[in-house]
């Protein structure tokens, strides 16, 4: 072969070139970089036969058998800027449609795109000298933000880089490292170079990365910027996450709050939060308007996406409501009311007023009317059971099979059929009495009035329990009154183990189950290594002396901290319940002061001419 710049107008596609075809090919692609920069890449291209003139001569005319593409959009250029430019070729000896065919397939096959990281090194030079992201997208027909993801890329340790180059870890990896920091990457690599150690990739990076769940910032309810918190972008410009996830929900459970309160406000018969740990399905459900008593479901997800189902009834309900609208469209409508709207409050409110007088001299009765309250709720009470979600599978498996779990879930079914509730009613609190008629409130209320006060008393502490805010003071300050000691209830097992990952925190719990002079010779190992020692003092296996009885300081009555870094909520809730103690306590009271006789017509005080109030119904 040899090189040469040929006219356009003496070139025309070869039927032995694979791209030959009738319709001009699309170009869209390179365009931008023969605007730019013209032809690059020789077109391969051989003599073309054809008639001699008078002279006999065989006019010069050359078919492309290689550069079909380069060759249309080099026209389209020429025909823009009305002047054609000569192209560069490598002419092929004439004749040989093999070789011609041959050559057309291996230009096309042997064209390998450059991977990200080289891309990465092109675009970078090409930065240094001046050119900016747009410059080098109109350059190299590439839109622009392709060219910024790729310069992202500069943002990864050059190890990681080298990595990918070496096709070690897939494109999918690479992007969830762009959201780590420098820090997170190093502490990555150190994974990849211990055998022993797990190493995330993939879609598995994230969770990673965040802490156990990334939630995106498209989910979040409240205002992003309001809220002030930490937010975390890839690199490649399309996905954000909340650093904090916790602080995410504390601020997504508010926001969630506000808008059922906007439903209620809005007429709504209720609007009732399912929680992460449920589902909604609205298979088991029907549609029904508002006017008709109708609910919102608020459908809260682990992703931290909420959805708002607007109009809905249990099938139960509606079938109910369906049967009462039959009965009463089959009933002659009466002409009018006995009693006007305007009486029947004044009514209402005069028997209501007498209502709760007579409870102050029956204590028993207003318990019992209170706890009634508590399960079936009202539209002046909510009463909502602690859902003991959790984000790992692993976390809650171990709490369904804790020893407190199974204490307290035998204890619930008791009160279940205690209640004449159904077994399969997963909680008391939201229960109704089974094949009860009329309101459910008062179905309870009249079997609570059965019972005798130890039931009703076995009863409370179950739907308190239930209702019970994990992570509270309140917890705590029942922790410290009854003296709990959480040996009793618990013992170290794996999710425990797999939750600890800080390197001191692991030193700190092999020097309180194992001793300082054990945690100082083991001070480098790994922390499998430490965790293996910690578990082997509690089993008293592989020679080490058994610890009975270990409960780590966080899960104590009182709780405590291993280090000074702070970030242990029990320690937080028991400082609030301490707080809350100690401003609950009553002053000294105040010195008597001296007696001073009455007169014989004084009227005796309030607070001793008051008949006592009775306690007991």
């Amino acid at each position: 072969m040899k090189l040469d710049f040929i006219p356009l107008d003496k070139l025309a596609v070869s039927k032995a070139n694979m791209r030959y075809a009738k319709r001009p090919p699309d170009v869209s692609d390179i365009l931008p970089t023969v605007r730019a920069r013209g032809i690059l890449v020789p077109l391969i291209v051989r003599p073309q036969p054809g008639p001699e003139d008078a002279e006999g001569h065989v006019p010069e005319a050359f078919e492309i058998v290689a550069g079909s593409r380069r060759f249309h959009a080099a026209r389209i250029v020429a025909d823009e800027a009305a002047q054609a430019e000569p192209v560069p070729c490598a002419i092929l000896d004439a004749g040989d449609d093999a070789a011609a065919i041959e050559a057309s397939l291996i230009e096309n096959l042997a064209r390998l795109d450059p991977d990200e990281v080289t891309q990465w090194e092109t675009f970078t030079r090409l930065v240094k000298e001046g050119r900016r992201p747009e410059d080098i997208a109109a350059t190299f027909g590439l839109p622009e933000l392709t060219v910024k993801r790729v310069l992202a890329l500069g943002n990864l340790l050059p190890r990681i880089r080298q990595m990918y180059a070496r096709e070690e870890i897939d494109r999918t990896t690479v992007r969830h490292l762009t959201l780590a920091s420098k820090s997170q990457q190093r502490a990555w690599l150190a994974l990849a170079d211990d055998p022993d150690a797990y190493l995330p990739t993939g879609h598995q990076l994230k969770p990673w990365l965040f802490g156990g769940q990334s939630i995106a910032v498209r989910h979040a309810l409240f205002d992003l910027a309001a809220s002030g918190l930490v937010t975390i972008a890839d690199l490649f410009g399309e996905d954000s996450y909340f650093a904090d996830t916790d602080a995410f929900w504390t601020a997504q459970d508010a926001a969630v709050e506000a808008r059922r309160a906007e439903y209620l406000d809005a007429g709504w018969a209720d609007a009732v939060i399912v929680p992460v740990s449920e589902h909604f399905h609205s298979w088991e459900y029907e549609k029904a308007a508002k006017r008709k008593g109708g609910r919102v479901y608020i459908d809260v997800r682990a992703s931290g996406e909420v959805v708002f189902h607007e109009g809905y009834l249990s099938r139960r309900e509606a079938r109910r409501a369906t049967a009462s609208d039959g009965d009463a469209a089959a009933q002659p409508k009466p002409s009018r009311p006995e009693v006007s709207g305007p009486m029947q409050v004044y009514i209402d409110l005069h028997r209501h007023a007498a209502a709760r007088a007579a409870l102050l001299a029956h204590p028993g009765v207003a318990l019992r009317l209170m706890v009634a309250h508590a399960i079936a709720g009202s539209h002046l009470w909510s009463v909502r059971a602690e859902p003991q979600s959790a984000r790992n599978d692993e976390t809650r498996e171990s709490v369904e099979t804790a020893q407190g779990e199974t204490v307290f879930d035998e204890r619930r079914r008791a009160v279940l059929g205690l209640l004449g509730f159904s077994p399969d009613e997963p909680t008391v609190v939201e229960g109704s009495v089974e094949g009860a008629d009329g309101d459910p409130l008062a179905a309870l209320f009249w079997r609570l009035l059965d019972l005798p006060d130890a039931a009703v008393m076995d009863v409370i502490a179950v739907i308190m329990g239930e209702s019970l805010a994990a992570g509270s003071a309140a917890v705590e300050a029942v922790g410290l009154h009854i003296g709990l000691d959480m040996a009793d209830w618990w013992q170290a097992d794996p999710a425990f183990f797999e939750l600890v990952r800080d390197r001191e925190v692991l030193a700190a719990l092999v020097a309180d189950v194992a001793g300082e002079a054990v945690a100082a010779a083991n001070a480098r190992e790994k922390g499998k290594t430490l965790k293996r020692i910690v578990a082997d003092h509690l089993d008293g296996a592989n020679g080490r002396e058994k610890r009975e009885r270990w409960v780590p300081k966080w899960m104590a009555f009182p709780p405590a901290a291993y280090t000074a870094r702070g970030g242990v909520g029990t320690v937080r809730a028991h400082a609030l319940a301490e707080a809350a103690r100690v401003s609950a306590t009553p002053p000294e009271p105040p010195a008597a002061p001296a007696a001073v006789a009455r007169p014989d017509h004084d009227p005796a005080p309030a607070s001793e001419a008051a008949e006592p109030v009775p306690l007991a119904a």
